[in-house]
């Protein structure tokens, strides 16, 4: 049955929120402990992901842009879900490394489509506050992913890998009927101009609108750097915790429950950081999100850093829970930064370039890191988090550019209160 936008956007948050945090809560110990891989192995896993992610992201963009929103989230969310049913079912790097290239493609698919889809069904200015609104709701549904995930896992890693995956399938099929698509607009495709070449004009648009506007590129710079910081964390933090500094036992508990209980209290405190944000806060124009964005990211690369050199468990779990609430804000802020006065023709199309350019600076700094890695994993968590400082440097300009936007000189003003 079809919802209104803004209640189909927060059961698609939900749903995704849900679903995904069974998988990911468990995935480092089911590959670390179940699978045995190396640190560089681990950051390999994440190179193929996001190659693949990066040849499909832009056409999957156009896709969204050129026939459905819906369909591609859609289609993101099924083939999304068998892509970790292959991973829940795999004994070998080769079966997992599968898993991989299939989530990357139909990642691609989601991403970028479901933000175009609610601006479009709500408009620019309406849609802004559920950016973060959809963030909450989804940390709250990913909370009760992150019990019922541990809960399934102290029988067996894989049970909730599974489990979700199959939740994810029948997910995307029943968000067909849920999402309406009614301001959606198909560009008018000239007689005798096949589909395709309307999705590479779509492409060229897109393109030709990163280019005329300055801030938008150095947006997508610092989309790149963004990604090739996150990468050696996300991979190596809980190989870090596992193998480096070790877990504190909880009883006769098995240790998946530290992770439960590190994943519960970073989205505890996401809420609450994202809560008092919305309230305290609004964004007003390229220069003003710019310094928000550079305190942020200072953050960032000073809590990574000490996450990377603590030898003590507290102290690194209190440098892990930074960051994870700081990257919790940091996202949907992000978000409404891209989405800015964007020509709704080729909003899916850039949305998907800012998360390939994301997947760029993951899929480049990868390697490196996973070679670091398997020599020292603290040395590669450092490096990390210093590969954020170009950034800075992006934000300065953007900041000195004032307040011009992407898409028009007068000033965008972002209110995140309702």
């Amino acid at each position: 049955m079809r919802q209104n936008a803004a209640t189909a956007y927060a059961i698609y948050v939900a749903g995704d929120g849900f679903l995904f945090r069974m998988i990911f809560t468990v995935y480092s110990i089911f590959v670390v402990l179940s699978l045995g891989f190396t640190p560089f192995q681990l950051v390999l896993l994440g190179t193929i992901l996001e190659g693949t992610y990066l040849l499909c992201e832009v056409p999957s963009g156009v896709v969204a842009d050129t026939v459905s929103r819906r369909l591609s989230v859609v289609i993101g969310l099924v083939g999304s879900g068998v892509a970790f049913l292959v991973l829940g079912l795999s004994h070998s790097f080769l079966l997992v490394a599968l898993s991989q290239v299939m989530w990357g493609v139909f990642a691609s698919f989601q991403s970028g489509a479901d933000v175009a889809w609610l601006t479009d069904e709500l408009g620019e200015e309406a849609a802004r506050p559920h950016y973060l609104r959809g963030s909450q709701i989804g940390n709250v549904a990913a909370l009760a992913g992150i019990i019922v995930g541990i809960a399934l896992a102290t029988i067996s890693y894989r049970l909730p890998i599974v489990l979700a995956s199959l939740g994810i399938i029948v997910f995307g099929l029943a968000m067909q009927f849920v999402m309406p698509e009614e301001g959606f607009e198909k560009k008018p495709r000239t007689k005798g101009v096949h589909i395709h070449t309307g999705m590479v004009n779509t492409f060229k648009d897109g393109v030709r609108q990163v280019r005329a506007h300055h801030v938008l590129v150095m947006i997508l710079g610092v989309a790149a750097l963004h990604g090739a910081s996150t990468e050696g964390f996300d991979r190596l933090a809980d190989f870090h915790l596992l193998k480096d500094i070790g877990l504190p036992a909880i009883g006769n508990l098995d240790r998946i429950v530290w992770f439960g209980v590190i994943d519960g209290v970073a989205l505890i405190l996401g809420i609450v950081a994202l809560s008092v944000f919305k309230r305290r806060s609004h964004l007003n124009g390229h220069a003003h999100v710019a310094r928000i964005l550079r305190v942020i990211d200072l953050v960032l690369i000073a809590a990574v850093v000490v996450f990377g050199v603590a030898g003590v468990f507290w102290l690194a779990l209190l440098a892990m829970w930074l960051v994870a609430a700081v990257r919790n804000i940091r996202e949907p802020i992000f978000d409404a930064w891209v989405n800015q006065g964007l020509d709704p023709a080729t909003r899916a199309t850039i949305n998907s370039m800012g998360s390939q350019s994301d997947a760029i600076g993951q899929a480049a700094g990868g390697p490196a890191l996973g070679l670091i890695g398997n020599a020292s994993v603290p040395a590669a968590l450092v490096v990390s988090g210093l590969l954020r400082f170009p950034a800075l440097l992006l934000y300065a300009r953007a900041i000195k550019r004032g307040t011009v936007g992407t898409a028009a000189p007068t000033e965008q003003v972002l209110e995140l209160e309702e």
